[in-house]
């Protein structure tokens, strides 16, 4: 295995997922200001991944297997740490999570009837809603002297979990019959 810049920023966003729980986890001065440096870095290095891997020719199957899954810890990590400080609710990182899983199984059956589903524009749409939502809800947690950024976090934890929810449905309106058309063809 050769590694290129594209599959090492992967791998870096996957090796700051425990450093970024634990940063906002723990108690120390200033801890959500340099958890949110933290988030938004590895939050840039799937934007880079991504630019450098297409503009030089570097896209890479571990790197297409790995980038999704790096995406995957980095917001479900945060968003549990963040339940779990109160500043997001439960029931809507449970609907983005499950949706998380509930697609990749989706994309899982149907690659291995030959079906490829590449990203859409609400996956874009979604990754911009987690960025901004997370950047609130760990500010929240920091300056909440009258409410604002707690509420406002709030309001963009709901606008998330609803792109989300259309992401996964459009994903499963796409690409769900023509799977199931293959999985029953291939079947004894």
């Amino acid at each position: 295995m050769q590694l290129n810049v594209p599959n090492a920023l992967t791998l870096l966003r996957i090796f700051l997922v425990p450093l970024l729980v634990v940063l906002l986890l723990t108690r120390m001065p200033a801890r959500e200001f340099v958890a949110l440096g933290v988030f938004l870095f590895a939050a840039l290095t799937d934007w880079l991944d991504g630019y450098w891997a297409r503009k030089f020719k570097k896209v890479t199957t571990l790197g297409q297997l790995l980038d999704p899954i790096a995406d995957k810890l980095l917001v479900s990590a945060t968003l549990i740490s963040l339940v779990d400080l109160q500043e997001a609710d439960a029931w809507a990182v449970c609907i983005i999570i499950g949706r998380e899983f509930a697609v990749s199984g989706l994309r899982s059956i149907a690659a291995a009837h030959g079906i490829i589903i590449s990203a859409s524009k609400w996956g874009k749409f979604k990754m911009v809603a987690q960025v901004v939502a997370i950047s609130l809800m760990i500010l929240g947690a920091r300056l909440d002297d009258i409410g604002l950024w707690r509420k406002t976090g709030r309001a963009a934890l709901y606008v998330m979990t609803a792109i989300a929810f259309a992401s996964g449905v459009d994903y499963f309106r796409k690409y769900l019959k023509p799977t199931l058309e293959r999985e029953a063809k291939t079947s004894p």
